[in-house]
């Protein structure tokens, strides 16, 4: 019961807190919108299918960071330093974590919340074994205890375990702690830094 109370507490929070910073963070919005749109050719939103909670999928909005077409390359869809597929904007938006804020349209449909585990690709999602599976039991969140426990400088394997271990010890309180420890990670710029090669990708 007092669970439930907590996920509807959740809830509420993160309509309210999304609904002020759309508002109060709409001339920022639309800057970033104008720059990347005269940036490179191509969307200034990007989309893509993710998988959230419980496996569902639905489709995450961030400001386009790369070229047009960029997930259709051979590469693959992950990103590294000095990746040809980003553009100027880009290479700052990541490094800023601006290009994220578009998602508090998806904490509004019901899609995300402000803490969770990083929604993951679908056909990555299909693949995990039954303990990874555990990070699905929650929406996935913009930020989250693995983003500002190292975020890009953990392996895969420690953000998973991050991540199953918030859920399973969830409370209101550490979403809190987990909030403000971001602010600190966004101003300081701590593991945004992205990997050098390919092979260190997870």
């Amino acid at each position: 019961m007092i669970i439930r109370i907590q996920l509807a507490v959740k809830r509420a929070v993160d309509i309210m807190l999304s609904l002020a910073l759309l508002a109060a963070l709409s001339p920022l919005l639309a800057v970033v919108a104008l720059l990347v749109k005269y940036s490179s050719p191509g969307e200034i939103i990007f989309k893509q299918r993710r998988a959230g909670k419980n496996g569902r999928n639905f489709t995450i909005y961030k400001f386009r960071t790369m070229v047009q077409d960029a997930p259709k390359s051979t590469l693959g869809s992950y990103c590294y330093q000095d990746d040809p597929r980003l553009t100027g904007i880009g290479k700052i938006l990541r490094k800023a974590s601006l290009d994220e804020l578009p998602q508090f349209l998806n904490i509004l449909k019901g899609e995300m919340s402000f803490v969770g585990p990083r929604p993951d690709l679908p056909h990555h999602a299909e693949k995990y074994s039954s303990f990874q599976r555990k990070r699905l039991r929650m929406k996935p969140g913009i930020t989250g205890r693995a983003q500002v426990n190292g975020r890009n400088e953990l392996s895969w394997d420690e953000r998973i375990k991050l991540d199953v271990d918030y859920i399973e010890t969830w409370s209101l309180l550490s979403d809190i702690k987990i909030i403000f420890k971001t602010v600190m990670v966004v101003l300081t710029g701590r593991g945004s830094q992205l990997p050098k090669k390919l092979g260190n990708l997870p």
